[in-house]
């Protein structure tokens, strides 16, 4: 176990690269190699919660959505599609599943007979808010190493690259 202010695993990747490839330049690793490794960590953190109240993560994801988007006639397939960066695809498993659970239920639209929306059911509503307060201590404690300002910062930087990644990709 490492000290806490110690390096880390990346540290001694860096370390290595530089040995065998002074001329070269891996420090853009420093960041990108720590945030694909705490997603690893996390997600499998986050899955336990989800999977204690019988959820995935794109299912609890897509509860979420419905329920804080304060629109109790619901949303239509698209719009939480893109709120979910879903292909149409995966969308449709996820309702699939979600509506066999109970979770959500499939409505006519009274706005456009052609299409539908997708809303919470009472008990879809009842398994997202008890997941979501075990949810969020859990992401409490995973950053309770952080202080209020690198809390901030790390946020302040992370924002500045997904919303650089999210217009590119928007093109």
């Amino acid at each position: 176990m490492r000290k806490p202010n110690a390096g880390d695993h990346v540290d001694d990747v860096l370390a290595q690269w530089q040995n065998v490839r002074p001329e070269g330049d891996a420090s853009p690793m420093a960041i990108f190699t720590r945030v694909y490794r705490l997603s690893k960590y996390l997600n499998r953190r986050i899955a336990d919660v989800f999977r204690k109240h019988g959820l995935h993560d794109g299912e609890f994801d897509l509860l979420a959505t419905l329920y804080r988007s304060g629109q109790p006639q619901g949303l239509t397939p698209n719009a939480l599609r893109h709120a979910a960066v879903l292909s149409s695809g995966a969308m449709t498993n996820r309702l699939d599943r979600l509506e066999a659970a109970g979770l959500i239920q499939r409505v006519p639209n009274p706005d456009d007979r052609r299409s539908l929306l997708i809303r919470l059911t009472v008990q879809g509503q009842t398994v997202l808010l008890g997941c979501l307060d075990e949810y969020l201590a859990t992401l409490d404690g995973l950053q309770a190493p952080l202080d209020k300002e690198q809390r901030q910062a790390l946020a302040s930087g992370l924002r500045v690259l997904l919303r650089t990644l999210e217009e590119q990709c928007d093109d």
